[in-house]
């Protein structure tokens, strides 16, 4: 170093490399500071065209701002004034939530800096030659270009990361609400939901259909993973998903691989009927819940249309079951549930007494046996066709709630 030069002390945060540098270097770089700012920018413009905006002059305002802010920063980290250079952390913060805005990548943002540091490296470089420094007094400066660099890089990155989780967080209110409107009972108008599906970004399908989803229990467990397209909201209990255009190509087994869990799906509908869809969905989860449907894996009621027509009004079941089955509580158990097991199959086989032995399993004058027996309790009502049907309805109901394991 030559003699009588001044160094640094007191090195700023993360600054140990500028110890080694003379006091003096500022003099020699600071006439430079416009120069090569102007240059950092025409060479982003050439090298990154989505950076060349000649007509846009707030955009070309703000490049040239935040270069400048770089230079006057790395000067300021080289004086040791004390800055801990957080106005150009901000400056850049801004820049990456810019980006993000702009819905790009921050790889050409990552390479402009990379230019900004190869140019104002190679001119410090020069100035070198010019003012014959020493050669650890370069070591130094080059040590801290890149600090400065990576700072610049982590600010940007965090600035686009919070837009991004902002931005996203957003996105997820918006098809929240959404969620609300196309499963609302009345019907909102259709304006209402085409102006949210256009801020959540949602393209309208034709058709939708409503899941719901058990989601196990416990914050920290595993959600279903939904394709881009669907609709989700696993903050509740049960969780609710909307597929569009349920018929589409693929998409049952779209379906079928996201929801995994103990899920039902409701019947494709229109864009204002999805609170019955939704209805639906959720009486077939419960049915799965309680053993009457399939209790593991994708239910879809299209598959069980007549088990939930009989589970719709429980209290009416149970005022027919009244009505027409009343008769068999004068008879002893468990020979009432074989007189009620034999009705089912008769009135479900066309009254065949041959077919009834063959289906339960026991001798022909068994069956004829019960059926003399449920002619002393019922009478004339099992000639009434409409008591057969509603006797049979009641039967399946009462089979159908009894749990598994009887």
């Amino acid at each position: 170093m030559a003699d009588g030069a001044r160094t640094r002390t007191g090195p700023s945060r993360g600054d140990a490399p500028l110890t080694a540098l003379p006091a003096e270097l500022l003099d020699h770089l600071r006439p430079f500071l416009d120069e090569i700012t102007e240059e950092v920018v025409r060479t982003i413009g050439v090298e990154i065209p989505e950076y060349a905006r000649p007509a846009d002059e707030t955009y070309t305002h703000v490049i040239n701002r935040g270069v400048a802010q770089a230079l006057e920063g790395f000067l300021a980290r080289l004086s040791g004034t004390g800055s801990d250079g957080e106005d150009v952390r901000a400056t850049y913060r801004r820049i990456g939530k810019g980006e993000a805005d702009e819905g790009r990548s921050l790889d050409s943002f990552q390479a402009a800096l990379r230019i900004g540091a190869r140019v104002t490296w190679r001119r410090v470089c020069e100035l070198f030659e010019v003012h014959r420094l020493p050669p650890d007094v370069l070591i130094s400066l080059g040590e801290t270009v890149f600090l400065h660099l990576d700072e610049m890089a982590a600010a940007t990155a965090s600035g686009y990361t919070e837009a991004r989780l902002h931005a996203a967080g957003e996105l997820q209110q918006r098809r929240g609400r959404l969620i609300d409107l196309l499963t609302a009972d009345p019907a909102v108008s259709p304006e209402a939901v085409a102006d949210l599906a256009r801020t959540a970004q949602w393209p309208l399908p034709r058709e939708i259909a409503v899941a719901v989803v058990d989601l196990p229990e416990g914050s920290g467990s595993v959600r279903p993973i939904v394709p881009s397209e669907f609709l989700a909201r696993f903050d509740g209990q049960p969780g609710v998903v909307i597929v569009p255009d349920p018929q589409g190509p693929g998409r049952e087994r779209a379906v079928a691989g996201a929801l995994r869990l103990n899920a039902a799906l409701g019947p494709t509908v229109s864009l204002d009927s999805g609170a019955r869809s939704l209805r639906w969905a959720l009486d077939a989860l419960d049915l799965a819940r309680r053993g009457v449907l399939p209790g593991t894996g994708l239910v879809r009621c299209t598959d069980h249309l007549a088990t939930l027509l009989l589970f719709r009004d429980e209290d009416l079941v149970d005022a027919l079951a009244r009505q027409y089955l009343g008769p068999l509580d004068a008879v002893r158990p468990p020979q009432r549930e074989r007189l009620a097991e034999t009705l089912l199959c008769w009135l479900s086989c066309a009254r065949n007494a041959s077919e009834v032995a063959q289906r339960l399993a026991v001798h022909p004058q068994t069956v004829r046996y019960r059926l003399r027996q449920l002619e002393e309790v019922f009478g004339d009502q099992l000639r009434d066709p409409t008591a057969q049907f509603e006797m049979q309805l009641v039967l399946r109901s009462l089979r159908l709630r009894r749990p598994p394991q009887e």
